[in-house]
């Protein structure tokens, strides 16, 4: 038995995110549907993790196990002819017996993307953002995140998580050059379920003035997730890297 990595990207707008669910499709539940009829068997594939319901992925990994060898480009070659459009596969490699998509990645990388202005072409994979915006202070306050170990605050209410500590190593708001466009990008270990945009939500609320740094402090000590900010739209954040 040989494990394989499929290294895919997905435009999650009409998914119910990546894992199988009963009430919808996913993207998970394609994959492994038109893997199974190549390969002619039933074949079960493991994501890096879970995307929530309209949530992109610029990078997703996944692996599977197969008896026997394949071509990786030939298969993905064939992939991307029985994938919908919205979902493509870049890259399928023979990886070590012992290689997990989920368990053995060490880094993932999230960016969440906003809009000060009304830009028809952006409304899809971009908020827009009416309010004036303090970047600076924004920043001040995503910077307080890297000594912070327990998110839970940030976390989904009744969410089933084993523990909420998560290690952090970037928060920062980035400029793009088109004027008035930003992004988040966080990377951490782990991520919690709607962690995120959970994040970005309370730091929308300190760019709005209406949070100080000492609020934000508070919030973060607390741990309870109803004195955070609101869930950002989920069609604006995006799966940007996995590092294994």
């Amino acid at each position: 038995m040989s494990r394989y990595f499929i290294y895919l990207s997905f435009d999650g707008t009409a998914y119910h995110g990546w894992q199988i669910q009963p009430n919808g499709i996913s993207v998970q539940q394609v994959l492994q549907e038109r893997l199974s009829t190549l390969l002619r068997g039933t074949i079960e594939v493991l994501g890096a993790g879970r995307t929530d319901a309209g949530v992109h992925a610029h990078l997703m990994v996944a692996h599977f196990d197969y008896d026997g060898e394949l071509d990786g480009a030939q298969l993905a070659y064939k992939l991307n002819r029985m994938m919908p459009r919205d979902i493509a596969i870049h890259d399928v490699r023979k990886v070590a017996d012992d290689l997990h998509a989920r368990f053995s990645a060490v880094k993932r990388t999230y960016r969440y993307y906003i809009h000060t202005h009304r830009n028809p072409f952006h409304r899809f994979y971009s908020l827009e953002m009416p309010y004036q915006l303090d970047f600076e202070a924004m920043n001040e306050a995503a910077r307080l995140l890297l000594d912070v170990k327990d998110f839970g605050s940030f976390c989904k209410a009744g969410a089933d998580v084993k523990t909420t500590l998560c290690d952090l190593t970037k928060a920062e708001w980035i400029k793009m050059e088109e004027p008035g466009c930003w992004y988040f990008e966080i990377s951490a270990n782990r991520f919690l379920r709607n962690m995120v945009r959970a994040v970005v939500g309370t730091l929308v609320e300190v760019g709005r003035g209406r949070m100080t740094l000492d609020e934000f402090r508070a919030v973060v000590a607390s741990g309870s997730r109803k004195n955070a900010g609101e869930s950002m739209p989920a069609h604006a954040l995006f799966l940007w890297d996995i590092v294994y």
